[in-house]
Formats: structure tokens, sequence, C-alpha cells
């Protein structure tokens, strides 16, 4: 976990979380990283004016000073918590749209993680709106934490999709398993390498109208999946200093079934995983699979972008609003 060395921890409406300060603590020690916490108020000037223009005289425009002073009384007091542990700290209140406010902090000040929790509600725990805006479009890894999440980890997953011709989505899985397995260290918790693997449109295959023999099937279906577990065997075989913790699994089935499942049965504590779309075009969005993750999982996710990924938010863009 070296590699984060500037963090911006992002507060939710409600506060900054113990599991969330207590991560930032973690990391920040780990990495000798500074830290910036992030608290963003989206009331705009004109809505706070129409909420308060009911006070009377100048007790409107003091109630709305009140409200930021308080919110950055809150980011001050665990600043204060975290320096007092050693950690370099600094804090920001900026007003606007949440997840655009903080990818204009990490374009500008060239942040290398963002650590958030996540927002849920007691009834409702698969990542939102304003989380996917970020997995989605922040250039830099993001870390989004379950509210239950605990400051160490048991069981973390790593997501890969192997494939060495491929030169950026090779990277990609291999900043997957460096911070897993890293991660898996520094918690003492236990790592599931996880590839799923199938066959292409095996059930037209198998339908009367493109009547292939069963033979050929079987055929084509192990040699689909000697290759493709061979491309987990060359990735993993670079990481077996971690063998001691970690599991490689190797499971038929679409990729986003199988991961959802497999972390929900398992209780998975954190996901590490890639995020690739289209590749080497401005502007490129996650893919369809992760997408379909992303949406299903209760976990924490910890996502990663290949390199080059240019963010479809950009400075220019947001100086505009």
């Amino acid at each position: 976990m070296k590699r984060f060395k500037n963090i911006l921890v992002v507060s939710n409406p409600e506060g900054v979380s113990d599991p969330l300060v207590a991560r930032a603590q973690w990391l920040a020690q780990a990495n000798g990283a500074r830290l910036t916490l992030l608290d963003v108020s989206e009331t705009n000037q004109s809505d706070l004016a129409r909420m308060l223009s009911t006070l009377s005289g100048q007790r409107g425009r003091e109630v709305g000073a009140d409200l930021l002073a308080a919110r950055k009384d809150q980011l001050e007091q665990v600043a204060a918590g975290l320096r007092g542990n050693g950690a370099q700290v600094s804090t920001v209140l900026a007003q606007g749209v949440g997840f655009i406010e903080v990818i204009r902090h990490v374009l500008t000040h060239d942040h290398d993680l963002v650590l958030k929790a996540a927002d849920q509600t007691p009834t409702w725990n698969v990542l939102g709106g304003p989380d996917l805006h970020l997995l989605r479009k922040c250039p830099c890894p993001v870390w989004i934490l379950n509210s239950k999440a605990e400051p160490r980890y048991k069981r973390i997953m790593a997501a890969v999709d192997p494939d060495p011709d491929d030169e950026t989505r090779n990277a990609l899985n291999h900043k997957v398993m460096q911070l897993a397995t890293s991660l898996s260290v520094q918690d003492d918790a236990k790592l599931d390498v996880l590839n799923a693997w199938y066959l292409y449109e095996e059930h037209l295959l198998r339908s009367s109208r493109v009547h292939t023999p069963p033979e050929e099937i079987e055929a084509l279906l192990l040699r689909t999946k000697q290759e493709s577990r061979a491309r987990l065997t060359a990735l993993t075989h670079q990481y077996t200093e971690f063998s001691d913790r970690m599991q490689v699994m190797h499971i038929k089935g679409v990729a986003a079934d199988v991961i959802a499942q497999h972390a929900h049965e398992q209780h998975i504590d954190t996901l590490v995983m890639g995020t690739l779309g289209r590749t080497g075009l401005s502007g490129m969005f996650i893919g369809n699979t992760a997408d379909t993750i992303l949406s299903r999982v209760t976990c924490s996710v910890l996502a990663v972008k290949p390199e080059g990924f240019i963010s479809p938010v950009t400075i220019e863009e947001l100086e505009t609003h």
C-alpha cells in the first residue's frame, strides 16, 4: 500500500465515520501519506438564502455562516485527532455537486487515492449514484468503504481477468494484485483471487438451430477452460510469496454473476478490482462488467483505473460551473 502519498478523504453529509477515520489513519501511517479532509455542501447559496429568508434582519445571514462554520469545525475536530496520531492533515470545505468537487480536487491537487464511506440507508446498502459517479469518472483509485466496514479486514477478494496479449489489461491486473496482496498483508487477511471464465455463446451452440455435436462443445469447453486457466496461472505465479494467505479460484460463469455471488456468500469485506472500458479514448468510461458488479455488491470496493485513463470530467468543464 506504499503507493498512496496524497489521499483525499471525503466526508458524507452526516460527517466522517469512525471506520473512515480508522482507515485513513492506517493509510497515513502505512504510506507516510498526507491527508486532505473534504466536505462538500451541496446546498447552493440561492437555496440557502431561500431557506433562511424567513428569518428577520441579519439573522438569516448569520445562521448561514454558522452552518458552514459548524461543518468546518466538524472537519477540524476529525483532523485534530488524526494529527494527534502523527498524520499530516489539511481540511477543505467546498460547495457544489459532491462528486464533481471531489474530482476537481483530484485533478487540481494530484490526489492518488479517494477514500470515502458509502452512501447507504438501512434499507438499501448497495453502492448508490454519487458513489458510482466517483467510481466511473474519477481518474485515481477510489476506495468506497461499506458503512459496516471494520478498521481491519478479514476477507479480501481480487477480481482479475488476465490477458498477457493485452498490455493495458495486463498492467491493470497487476495493479489489482499488488494492491490486494499488500492489503492482505497489512490487515493479516485472507485473499481470494477470482477469475471467471465461460464459453462464448455456449447456449446457442447447444441449441437445435446450430446443431453442434456434444463432443465438439465439450472440446471447446475444455480448450477455453485450459487457456483461461493458463493465463490466470501466469498472473498469480508472480505472487507466490503470498501463497500462504492467497486462494486462487477459477470459476465457470459470467464474471458479474460469479464475483457478486462470491462476495455475498463468502462475506468478503473488500473487493479490489479494475475498471476497464474503452481504452485510448478521451473520456473513456467504466466497462459494462465492472458497472454491473459495482451496482450489485454490498462490500467495500477499491477500484483502480488503467494507465492513461482520462476522466470525462475535465478542469475546463469544472471552471465553467
